[in-house]
């Protein structure tokens, strides 16, 4: 399964050109990514693919330490190492040339340094963000996407069947934490695609805790948040919540709203429909069923190759859904002091503008 870098390419060129950029950065490691194939968190190194408006060439460069993988993987075959003791702003400089006067970058990227350092060797450069045209590019997702994306998926509901095993009364959340992200690298992931969310009992209503030495007891709730990223660079997230021991009566009513709710948000997911009722079809459940101002955040976020990326699923976002759009539906109700449920599926807008549904791992509530 290859992707299409050099279409990605192609767009992006046209849109540098249509702004007379002089020179454009990607410095985002996933945007980087996204249009060459190289994969690499250069820490606080500079990597950055540049397009001379010049020459109308893309040029990668990257540490000099990772020179034979970008070698290897990238679609781009000018590669700039940039060794430790290098300037990387006087590298650049020294490719791109003079009569620099205007530069697309990701201006949520850059930092107060990076731009002063542009400034001292572009001194005549105007910036423009280019995030925009980014998101806009990576916010539809291929089919081969997709089957990266359910590659990602299988593998963290392949550790969800088999991490659930383990879960006993007297084990602390940071043990089951360490559990499930053993079986992610054993099962074939890179690692977690974010740090594992494990909470038990009054500690499940933290939307985003942090997994500690609370040890899970019987009749508490259960909430496991996590995914991983896979060798080919793409991510999963998914949530489930469970039941130590046995079910309350009220821990079976807030389950259950919640799962009528992921189930309504999913229903209502076509193309055509504004964002914004996916989410309300979601939230009416809950604010009907009483439990109204226990869910207080969107339900759901795109993700790909970022666990986060666009769209942002809200009440009020109006923006049409298109085909092509992938996100989750994870509606909660999170009550402090009592405990919380969330309930996270993937969906994707498939080529029929209809709701495809990457998860698979039972919704119905576990009591382990």
């Amino acid at each position: 399964m290859s992707m299409d870098y050099q279409n990605r390419l192609n767009q992006l060129r046209k849109g540098f050109k249509d702004n007379h950029f002089s020179l454009a950065l990607i410095s985002n490691p996933s945007n980087v990514f996204y249009y060459t194939g190289f994969n690499s968190d250069p820490h606080e190194r500079f990597m950055a693919l540049a397009w001379n408006g010049k020459t109308d060439e893309f040029t990668l460069f990257v540490p000099a330490l990772d020179l034979e993988i970008a070698n290897d993987a990238s679609i781009v075959k000018t590669i700039i190492p940039v060794a430790d003791d290098e300037d990387p702003f006087q590298v650049l400089q020294g490719e791109m040339g003079d009569g620099i006067t205007a530069i697309g970058l990701e201006m949520k990227e850059v930092s107060m340094y990076r731009h002063q350092q542009l400034q001292t060797v572009f001194p005549d450069a105007s910036y423009t963000d280019i995030q925009s045209e980014i998101n806009k590019q990576r916010l539809k997702k291929s089919r081969s996407e997709i089957e990266y994306l359910q590659e990602a998926v299988d593998i963290i509901e392949k550790v969800l069947e088999e991490g659930t095993k383990k879960v006993k009364a007297g084990m602390t959340e940071a043990e089951l934490a360490a559990e499930l992200e053993y079986l992610m690298k054993k099962f074939g992931a890179v690692g977690p695609s974010f740090s594992t969310i494990v909470l038990s009992g009054e500690k499940a209503a933290l939307p985003h805790g942090v997994p500690n030495d609370r040890k899970l007891q019987t009749g508490d709730f259960l909430l496991i948040d996590f995914g991983v990223k896979t060798k080919n660079g793409y991510c999963s997230d998914i949530t489930r919540t469970f039941v130590i021991g046995e079910a309350s009566e009220k821990q079976k009513e807030i389950y259950n709203f919640v799962l009528e709710s992921n189930q309504a948000g999913i229903r209502a997911v076509k193309a055509g429909s504004p964002l914004k009722s996916f989410d309300l079809a979601a939230r009416n459940v809950i604010e009907n069923s009483g439990y109204g101002e226990y869910f207080n955040n969107r339900v759901g976020h795109g993700l790909g190759i970022d666990v986060h990326e666009e769209p942002s699923v809200h009440s009020n976002n109006e923006q049409s859904a298109e085909k092509g759009l992938f996100f989750t539906i994870e509606p909660g109700i999170y009550i402090p002091q009592f405990g919380g449920v969330r309930i996270e599926d993937e969906v994707y807008i498939n080529e029929d503008g209809e709701a495809e549904v990457l998860t698979t791992f039972p919704r119905e509530l576990q009591v382990l």
